[in-house]
C-alpha cells in the first residue's frame, strides 16, 4: 500500500525557516503532482504549493510566495517544503498529497500523509 510522511515540523520563531519533507513508498507505478497543503486551528484547510508531474511547473498561494518553494528529488522522490521568513499565521498542520498510480494501467489516485505541525511564534 501507498504511505505518504511527512516530517521536518517544528516550533520556531517568527523569521525562521524549515524544510518539510514528504516521503513516498510502496507500489508506486508513476507518480503525478505532489500538493501541500495546512489547516491552521479553526480554520479549513487550504493549499499552500504544488509541483507538477514533471517538477518542472510549481505554484503557491498568494500568503507563502516568495517565502516558500516547493521541490521533488524526482517525480518518484521525496518532496520538499522549505519554508523561509516564517509568520505566526504559519502556524498550522501541514500535509502533503500525492497523485499516484500503482499500476501502468489503474488510475492516478490521491493519496495524503498524516500531517506534521509547524508552530511559529512572535
Amino acid at each position: 500500500q501507498v504511505v505518504l510522511v511527512e516530517s521536518g515540523g517544528g516550533a520556531v520563531q517568527a523569521g525562521g525557516s524549515l524544510r518539510l519533507s514528504c516521503a513516498t513508498s510502496g507500489p508506486i507505478w508513476s507518480a503525478g503532482g505532489l500538493f501541500w497543503y495546512r489547516r491552521a486551528p479553526g480554520k479549513e484547510r487550504e493549499f499552500v504549493a504544488s509541483i507538477d508531474c514533471k517538477n518542472q511547473i510549481t505554484d503557491c498561494a498568494d500568503s507563502v510566495k516568495g517565502r516558500f518553494t516547493v521541490l521533488r528529488d524526482d517525480p518518484l522522490g521525496t518532496g520538499y517544503l522549505h519554508m523561509y521568513n516564517l509568520k505566526p499565521g504559519d502556524t498550522a498542520t501541514y500535509y502533503c498529497k500525492q497523485e499516484i498510480a500503482t499500476t501502468g494501467s489503474g488510475p492516478y489516485r490521491l493519496y495524503w500523509g498524516q500531517g506534521t505541525q509547524v508552530s511559529v511564534s512572535s
